[in-house]
């Protein structure tokens, strides 16, 4: 394989856009590649202009690559996203857990399969517009996954499933970049016609943000009513299936009682929804399961770190310890909001990202 080839995801976005230039500027042979995900060619043409998975998408990043001068392919990624994203994340629902869809598609396909493709191009990287830093530590030996300059924009905590392999042959030129403006501002002297293009939407594949509804239409297992109960076991009301809720969740919920009320459990085997108040959501401890470590190869006594429960949480202070059958229980030192199984939750040292695993319960 040529160290010097790299294989760019480009998802027709400026951040992935401005990636390949600068990859480019520093002396790489960039190859710009958009990953076919959509299903079918309705769903391409239903999908938001916004999103990574439209057909205007691909067009903004061919214009990109012609405009930087780098070749660029379309590869049809469409069964593995099917398979690891779209049946995964319905999958997940069923199961009265919350899936984080995007942290399967970089385990899966921006990492796992696109290195697969490049490497059989030749190329040693793969590349993305990510807002991290991989580093190496010559005393350790191993590939660290940092958090980017722009602390606002960083996004390790969804990149916590990668590899040593992985982080070995992997660029992200963008997380030593201090804020986005920056990112913009190339790419207006560029004159890119993606410069001024507003955020992706989160999930690609659901255009209108209605999960329930999307589920409802692909899922192949019945999804039923039930009841809404109190946190003794009181019968509410009825719900109306337990893939249209999430923990902590208040809008939505299709009842009355006359004060706020939360989602504070799910219970598949009796079908039901538990509400309770606002202090009902939170806890302090969590079992995670499918653990990936990045900055140490294991944990085999209790470790201090710094962890966060979804993307946008504020990292607080927890103990992870280990357990039977490759799993963790992390103790929070004050109580979090919302544990929500499905969901990852990523542990920090400092600005470097020790590992993560996927939520299995609050304990």
């Amino acid at each position: 394989m040529d160290k010097n080839k790299v294989v760019i995801g480009m998802s027709g976005g400026v951040d992935s856009s401005v990636a390949a230039y600068i990859l480019k500027k520093q002396g790489y042979d960039v190859i710009g590649v958009t990953m076919q995900i959509w299903q079918d060619d309705k769903a391409a043409m239903n999908t938001a202009e916004d999103s990574c998975c439209s057909l205007s998408a691909v067009e903004d990043a061919r214009r990109v690559a012609n405009k930087i001068g780098i070749p660029f392919y379309v590869m049809n990624f469409k069964d593995v996203f099917k398979e690891k994203v779209i049946d995964y994340f319905i999958e997940e629902y069923g199961k009265g857990r919350t899936p984080n869809p995007c942290i399967a598609c970089n385990r899966y396909v921006k990492f796992e399969e696109l290195l697969k493709r490049s490497n059989k191009l030749g190329a040693y990287y793969v590349a993305t517009g990510h807002y991290a830093k991989i580093r190496h530590d010559e005393t350790t030996g191993r590939y660290l996954l940092k958090k980017a300059d722009a602390s606002a924009k960083d996004q390790t905590y969804a990149l916590y499933n990668l590899t040593q392999e992985q982080l070995k042959h992997t660029l992200m030129p963008l997380g030593d970049y201090t804020d986005k403006a920056e990112i913009r501002r190339i790419a207006k002297e560029l004159d890119l016609v993606v410069a001024d293009k507003k955020e992706s939407q989160e999930i690609c594949f659901i255009d209108d943000n209605d999960y329930g509804k999307y589920i409802d239409e692909n899922a192949d297992y019945d999804i039923k009513p039930g009841n809404f109960i109190d946190t003794k076991g009181n019968i509410l009301g009825r719900h109306k299936g337990i893939t249209k809720y999430t923990i902590g969740q208040r809008k939505g919920l299709g009842i009355a009682l006359g004060k706020p009320v939360y989602v504070v459990e799910i219970d598949t085997v009796k079908n039901t929804v538990m509400l309770g108040d606002n202090d009902d959501v939170f806890g302090n401890a969590l079992i995670a399961y499918d653990i990936n470590l990045i900055s140490v190869s294991e944990i085999s006594k209790p470790l201090q770190v710094k962890a966060k429960i979804r993307y946008s949480a504020i990292e607080q202070d927890a103990t992870v310890y280990p357990i039977e059958n490759d799993m963790v229980k992390v103790v929070y030192d004050q109580p979090v909001r919302a544990i929500t199984p499905g969901q990852a939750v990523v542990f920090y040292d400092g600005d470097t990202l020790v590992g993560g695993g996927t939520i299995l319960k609050k304990i």
